[in-house]
């Protein structure tokens, strides 16, 4: 496995839901953003990821443990490991945490698909573990 990639979330009155804490749901937003930023930070923002290559990341698969609660104002850091990589898909261990203290772990299999017909197709860029996993 990689380096941890992180990003910061802070919770807002709409992330929440009618006993103060962050919707179930919202998490997955969270993780989202974090793989969004995590392939920003790589040199590739998905708008020229489509755009360039013709392709697209689609969630596949998500395991996703809830541990504790975020409340309103906290500040989160949202994590991503790239746990495997194949030709055409990745498996990221994402988690939420406050501090030191793991909210939320999760799996996220991702597959890479041509946008124009929606098949599984080669990851066109360089991602971290790419040489060792790659047939």
């Amino acid at each position: 496995m990689g380096s941890r990639f992180a990003f910061p979330v802070r919770v807002y009155y709409e992330d929440t839901d009618a006993a103060g804490v962050v919707y179930y749901a919202n998490y997955l937003r969270y993780l989202e953003r974090a793989r969004t930023e995590w392939l920003a930070a790589l040199g590739h923002p998905l708008a020229p990821l489509e755009r360039e290559h013709g392709v697209v990341f689609v969630v596949r698969r998500a395991e996703i443990d809830f541990r504790r609660p975020a409340r309103l104002g906290d500040a989160l850091d949202v994590g991503l490991v790239v746990e495997s990589l194949s030709r055409a898909s990745l498996v990221a261990r994402q988690d939420v945490r406050r501090g030191a203290e793991v909210l939320v772990d999760a799996r996220v299999e991702l597959a890479c698909v041509d946008a124009a017909h929606w098949k599984p197709t080669r990851i066109p860029i360089p991602l971290p573990g790419a040489q060792a996993h790659a047939p």
